[in-house]
């Protein structure tokens, strides 16, 4: 007897679970995006929501929700995108069944998140629809081709992302200097768009260099400018000790700009990574006009390195970690005596005067005496100027020279380069030859041992180039701000006492001595 086969018709959608020949109007909504703040962007902005809301009204079979927007974001990571994420929400709650937009560039540059998102919506029966390629993704072809153009326009983000890259970079090059200027306290953008003094906060750029030069901490500073009520660079009430630290660090208050401090990682994700001498960088010198001195800001920049090294500075005060007890070595601090009555005063002693053990005999000084001692000093050392000149002159060609360390620097790193190649051929011969495994590995070991041995060596010599380089340029400094007093200093001034001073040592009170940022030493 024959079979029979009969026909059963699906009743049900397969994704939708819907009725197939109930009537039913699907809510279909509309996704625009555009990349940039441009007014032509703007322009294709709107272009696009018009669009989508009279599509999707003119249908009959289609029940218009809404459409979503993002403006000024990147295709390649939805992270950020809030529209993008609130309609995925909506269609995942029921609210949607259609979303509509123009292509799958618009979509998501990125290949997985374009897939990851067209699955979960796919998964509740939820169909997207891209206008340009003309692909449904509930059709069985849809995933395929969506993989594909998902992948070219990756390629195409990727492509457009190193063009700019390189264009940047050029620019760069070229010496053409690019800041964020909604975040950038003391400078506007300029009709060349360059930058251009803010006179107000100019005010605040110059107050934080002198509070600190007047042995202000960064913390401190920022606990000041919060109280006044002054601004952060964001426009925020809340002055952080970083943000205080930036500002005294970064060179373009000088008039300079250091180019390419960050880059971009992945073009995908938009990390960004400080360089630390991955890709090159661009220093512009007298790039605009400055609204700090060089001399002011490579003081400071001494300063910030000299507190860097100790941990006796407060902030409180500007011989804070600067005199020291010339019987124990320890740091002289502040203290108040008469605290509640009319003879109250500061002087200062030295911090383990009374810690266990025997007691410290070096006396204490009010701070006026600290003063007229530098000012003392600093009298007897100004007739010696020239003397001292040539004496730098004598040690700069000698004792600070880096010539050769220079050069052993340099043949360093070519071995460095050359030890590591020879890593990776052996790496690379040992992968494609038949090797003894025992050979391999002691020629390998050999090898690595040599390029720790001369990596260690080569950060020795860095540092001793630095160390000298630092030591030349303060003392450089040191003579250059003597050479500017004119005539012998009749009052103590904050500013020459940082200039000029390394740290001041208290024996008795008959015995200060003042050692000089150039190692000369002059009792008081």
């Amino acid at each position: 007897m024959a079979k029979t086969v009969t026909t059963i018709p699906a009743s049900i959608g397969r994704f939708t679970a819907a009725p197939i020949n109930t009537p039913h109007k699907r809510r279909a909504a509309g996704y625009a995006r555009v990349s940039t703040d441009s007014e032509e962007q703007q322009t294709s902005y709107e272009a696009q929501v018009d669009y989508y809301t009279n599509y999707i009204k003119g249908r009959n079979d289609w029940e218009f929700v809404k459409v979503y927007t993002d403006e000024g974001i990147s295709a390649t990571n939805t992270k950020h995108r809030e529209g993008f994420k609130r309609m995925v929400a909506d269609a995942l709650a029921g609210k949607i069944d259609l979303i509509i937009t123009k292509s799958v560039s618009r979509f998501a540059r990125n290949t997985v998140d374009s897939l990851t998102t067209v699955r979960k919506l796919k998964e509740k029966g939820i169909e997207v629809y891209f206008e340009k390629e003309n692909i449904w993704t509930l059709d069985s072809k849809g995933e395929l081709l969506i993989t594909i153009m998902s992948s070219l326009a990756q390629e195409e983000s990727r492509s457009i992302s190193e063009n700019c890259t390189w264009g940047q970079r050029k620019r760069f090059a070229d010496g053409k200097v690019t800041v964020p200027f909604a975040h950038f306290l003391g400078y506007d953008r300029g009709k060349d768009g360059n930058l251009v003094v803010n006179p107000e906060q100019a005010v605040t750029v110059r107050r934080i260099y002198t509070m600190f030069i007047q042995g202000r901490t960064p913390f401190s500073i920022a606990s000041q400018l919060t109280a006044d009520g002054v601004l952060t660079p964001g426009g925020k009430q809340k002055w952080s000790a970083s943000c205080v630290r930036n500002i005294l660090s970064n060179e373009k208050y000088k008039g300079d700009a250091l180019l390419q401090k960050s880059y971009t990682v992945d073009f995908l994700t938009k990390k960004k990574k400080v360089n630390e001498g991955e890709i090159p960088q661009y220093y512009v010198e007298g790039n605009h006009e400055a609204i700090i001195s060089p001399e002011l800001y490579d003081m400071v920049q001494r300063e910030l390195e000299r507190r860097s090294h100790t941990h006796n500075h407060s902030g409180v005060h500007i011989f804070s970690g600067r005199v020291k007890c010339g019987q124990c070595g320890s740091w002289f601090g502040s203290k108040v005596w008469h605290s509640t009555d009319k003879y109250r005063c500061t002087i200062w002693q030295c911090n383990h005067k009374y810690d266990g053990g025997k007691k410290c005999d070096t006396p204490h000084f009010t701070e006026d005496e600290l003063r007229q001692a530098f000012v003392s000093a600093v009298n007897k050392l100004i007739p010696d100027t020239s003397r001292l000149i040539t004496g730098f002159a004598d040690i700069k060609d000698t004792v600070l020279d880096t010539t050769a360390l220079e050069a052993e620097r340099d043949e360093l790193q070519r071995e460095l380069q050359m030890v590591s190649e020879l890593m990776q051929q052996c790496i690379f011969e040992n992968a494609h030859v038949a090797l003894d495994q025992t050979e391999y590995q002691k020629r390998y070991d050999g090898l690595a041992d040599r390029f720790d041995k001369c990596k260690s060596r080569l950060e020795t010599v860095t540092e001793q180039i630095s160390d000298k380089q630092t030591r030349q340029a303060t003392i450089e400094a040191f003579l250059v701000d003597l050479q500017k007093q004119e005539g012998l200093v009749t009052e103590f001034a904050p500013k020459l006492w940082y200039s000029l001073v390394d740290f001041m040592t208290v024996y008795s009170k008959n015995d200060v001595r003042i050692t000089f940022k150039d190692g000369t030493e002059i009792r008081a």
